[in-house]
């Protein structure tokens, strides 16, 4: 495997190897570089993590693998806060071609994000590259699906049509888990436009409507549904009546404890 600033190099993108980092991107950057705002998002930072002339940035996408999200140029900083440095950043030339497209295999040691650039280009090296920029992904089938709030979010507003088609012609039992703690939320769709309108719903108020949702959204803050994760139990048979949907619901709950330890109260 080629090096990725070997690579880069090739490609005509010139990093200062004398100063520069490497961030390790994680927590949401992947929703962000979806809506195309990952350069807003990296330039706030709660400490001046990028003391450095170029950035190189890498999102997590699964272990030991790495999306390529760029090198920036560091231009300025200004400290608006305590917590909050705010960076104005420059994209360098020529990257379109490459941005999303290359998968990076680095092995993280430890916890650190903001890496300091080594002369030879360190343990990082190109495992893929895809004949196209990362989007997100299609409908990933009924039994595989695992999807983050924001994920979700950008899901239902660009209208991904995999997504709606898959989640509006099916009624059945969901799970919403609060990766925070751990604790589930065991819903039914019944309505007419199925999962997908009922999902709609969740984007639009962090809630859903629901009870001791909206009560954890009070005391937390809206921003917590950010920390909510969606996925589905059961998908009804095309026969099943709401009533009937709504007893497998009551099975879920049970099952998971989720009255007693999680977020039903009924």
């Amino acid at each position: 495997m080629i090096k990725l600033t070997d690579f880069l190099s090739a490609a005509h993108i010139h990093v200062d190897m004398s100063d520069y980092k490497v961030h390790l991107a994680t927590g949401n950057p992947l929703d962000a570089f979806f809506k195309g705002e990952f350069k807003e998002w990296q330039e706030y930072q709660t400490k001046r993590n990028f003391p450095c002339k170029m950035v190189i940035s890498l999102i997590e996408l699964r272990k030991h693998k790495w999306l390529f999200a760029g090198v920036y140029k560091i231009l300025s900083h200004e400290k608006k806060s305590e917590k909050h440095i705010a960076y104005q950043t420059e994209l360098l030339a020529g990257q379109d071609n490459l941005i999303g497209r290359l998968i990076v295999h680095h092995k993280r040691a430890g916890r650190p994000s903001y890496l300091k650039g080594k002369s030879d280009g360190g343990d990082f090296e190109i495992c893929e590259i895809l004949p196209t920029r990362l989007e997100i992904e299609d409908f990933p089938g009924h039994n595989n699906v695992n999807i983050s709030y924001s994920q979700l979010a950008s899901v239902i507003q660009q209208g991904v049509q995999t997504w709606k088609g898959a989640l509006s012609n099916v009624k059945g039992v969901y799970l919403i888990t609060d990766t925070t703690n751990g604790k589930h939320y065991v819903g039914s769709a019944t309505g007419s436009s199925g999962i997908w309108q009922r999902w709609s719903s969740y984007v639009s108020s962090g809630h859903g409507g629901n009870k001791e949702l909206k009560i954890l959204l009070k005391e937390s803050g809206s921003a917590h549904k950010t920390n909510f994760q969606y996925s589905i139990l059961e998908i009804a048979d095309t026969h099943s009546t709401d009533d009937q949907i709504r007893t497998r619901e009551s099975y879920w709950k049970n099952v998971l404890c989720s009255r007693q330890f999680g977020y039903n109260s009924n």
